[in-house]
């Protein structure tokens, strides 16, 4: 996700980084070439003129439009459900780092050294669901996080993020055996442990259920073809102006049409999907901190970044 702060109306006009501009530039190019035909051929096609009446144009584009703001708003409504799960994600993560370091009790001499073991297990979770929905591995950071004899475990699995919960488990069902948790404060990490499922699962849902095809199919075959029908219906009434007034409506659409798609995809890695990698880093850094484990300085954003 590209995180860039707003600048003046100016800068705004050119920018190029976060923007779908670079996705469709060839697509504006090939319909301002066609509407420049069009003006040089006065809206002929093999001497047969095509008349098309503005008055169509203005019905076909409302209806495109509404559609079109359907399509956004689901799009949209998966983009901010996978934030709010994500958010959901940082709470729960510190809420359970501040239970065990609160309310386990255990006074032997490596309780400190188990105590982070579990936030590290804690961390893995989170970036291996990271990696999870962007079809990645992400070894390089259990390694780090996890013992070898727990890596070894994860070798060919298919669904880590549900492994390591249950190592989470494990660790507490370990020190309820011992006598340092109690039932009543093993019924709330328990909890805890079942948001973690409950996100996870959350997030599978947006992965594996996309906006269906039909839509995306129709949006996209409308759009294109009112692009292309559209500088006959302007060439007699906007005259040399036609191909600047096509190439920007043309923009609109395709645009928004590019967006919807992009957004509706909210675990990707373009400029405009969500900031995984920087939420997993937080979250680390947060328990870390609470745990009072040794770790480098949190990555803030300058003037933009791409994560």
């Amino acid at each position: 996700m590209i995180v860039r702060q707003r600048t003046n109306w100016l800068k705004m006009l050119f920018i190029w980084r976060g923007s779908v501009l670079k996705k469709i530039v060839v697509q504006l190019a090939v319909i301002l070439v066609f509407s420049l035909f069009i003006y040089f051929f006065k809206g002929k096609i093999f001497d047969y003129k095509v008349h098309l009446n503005p008055t169509i144009f203005t019905l076909i584009g409302l209806a495109l439009a509404i559609f079109m703001g359907f399509c956004n708003s689901a799009s949209y409504d998966r983009f901010w459900e996978g934030r709010k799960l994500w958010g959901l994600l940082v709470i729960e993560t510190r809420s359970l780092t501040r239970q065990i370091l609160s309310l386990v009790n255990d006074s032997s001499p490596g309780a400190r050294e188990e105590k982070e073991k579990i936030i590290k297990m804690i961390s893995a979770f989170c970036w291996s669901l990271n990696y999870q929905l962007r079809d990645k591995s992400g070894m390089e950071h259990l390694t780090r996080l996890l013992s070898p004899e727990q890596v070894e475990q994860l070798k060919d699995k298919k669904f880590i993020p549900g492994i390591i919960l249950g190592f989470i488990a494990d660790w507490l069902n370990e020190q309820q055996r011992k006598g340092n948790i109690d039932t009543i404060v093993m019924t709330s990490m328990d909890h805890q442990l079942n948001q973690f499922s409950n996100i996870s699962g959350g997030c599978e849902r947006i992965y594996n259920t996309p906006l269906p095809f039909a839509y995306s199919v129709l949006l996209h075959r409308t759009v294109y073809l009112y692009c292309f029908w559209l500088p006959f219906g302007l060439v007699d009434s906007l005259d040399w102006m036609m191909p600047l007034i096509v190439l920007l409506i043309s923009y609109t659409f395709i645009a928004l049409d590019a967006i919807i798609q992009e957004i509706g995809e909210p675990f990707g890695e373009e400029e405009n999907d969500l900031a995984l990698n920087s939420m997993c880093r937080t979250i680390e850094y947060s328990i870390f901190e609470q745990g009072g484990i040794p770790q480098g300085e949190l990555k803030k954003p300058d003037s933009y970044f791409i994560d």
